[in-house]
């Protein structure tokens, strides 16, 4: 078995907010590192327990290997001068495929853990995901979170499933993308020791950190990266009240930030605002309409 990174303890990296990045890129099509540094600095500085590198709004399927290792290499790097907790995401359609990607993280020791999808396209059984995860897991160089989100694997699974997932030795929570659904109340209700949910439905971030999720990793976090965290520690301290009003602030820049597809509509603004050189995406992706930049852009105004 592959040694757990030493640095790895627990699953208190996993607390907060953690901003997933996009990949910015230059006017002729490279990926611009610069600005992506500056994105990074600019989450840590706003409270971020972390970012994460490679995740569906970084475009991770758009770029090729050595993109993909110069994200890491920068995010490594930011990470490793500030503090912060770096995860990755990595994995495959394959359980093979998948362990590979996830060895070639021992590289950078600044890794924490590992965001790797629920098997998408094959749709095995319940029985066949807690295979992949169990065999990655056990050799995987860092803690696995396993990226719950249905809308894109095609296979949703229930709380039991999720549990048993979450009780494996290497697997340190899940992101839940899949709603505010039963399964979300019922595995939030009881969690297995040493296992921590995350909520990664942007809009869902306040009733799921209400009803004790650890923290959220979202994408709209790039726009009010401060008012993400005051969210996260106003339920921790039992400021209802405010994490009520805040919370529905937020849901609406939230939805707002996903108007279009993801990360479209998040690069638009980060382009006005002038934190990115370009608002472009990488086909299939198309960038987002004026009016969907602008109306995030009115819901970020109103926050203050």
């Amino acid at each position: 078995m592959t040694q757990k990174t030493p640095a790895v303890h627990g699953t208190a990296f996993l607390h907060g907010i953690h901003v997933p990045l996009v990949t910015p890129f230059t006017a002729a099509g490279a990926v611009a590192y610069e600005a992506l540094e500056g994105l990074a600095h600019q989450a840590i500085d706003g409270g971020a327990a972390g970012i994460t590198a490679l995740g569906t709004t970084a475009e991770a399927a758009t770029l090729v290997a050595a993109e993909r290792d110069g994200v890491v290499d920068v995010c490594a790097r930011v990470c490793r001068e500030r503090g912060a907790a770096l995860l990755v995401g990595a994995g495959g359609g394959g359980t093979r495929a998948a362990g590979a990607a996830l060895a070639g993280l021992a590289r950078w020791p600044e890794v924490a853990g590992a965001l790797v999808l629920v098997p998408p396209f094959t749709r095995p059984t319940p029985e066949g995901v807690v295979a992949h995860f169990a065999r990655l897991a056990a050799t995987a160089p860092v803690p696995l979170v396993v990226y719950h989100v249905p809308y894109r694997t095609g296979l949703p699974l229930d709380a039991g499933t999720l549990r048993t997932i979450g009780a494996l030795p290497g697997v340190a929570g899940v992101k839940y993308a899949a709603g505010l659904d039963d399964a979300a109340v019922a595995l939030l209700g009881d969690l297995p020791a040493g296992f921590e949910v995350l909520a990664g439905d942007d809009v869902l971030l306040s009733p799921m950190l209400a009803l004790g999720a650890a923290g959220g990793i979202l994408a709209s976090a790039h726009l009010a990266t401060d008012r993400f965290v005051e969210l996260a520690a106003a339920w921790r301290a039992g400021e209802n009240g405010r994490a009520r009003a805040l919370g529905h602030a937020l849901a609406r820049l939230s939805a707002a930030a996903f108007a279009e597809p993801n990360p479209t509509v998040v690069k638009g603004v980060l382009h006005a605002q002038g934190r990115i050189p370009t608002a472009d995406v990488r086909l299939p992706l198309l960038p987002a309409g004026r009016q969907a930049v602008d109306a995030a852009l009115t819901c970020l105004a109103e926050l203050g």
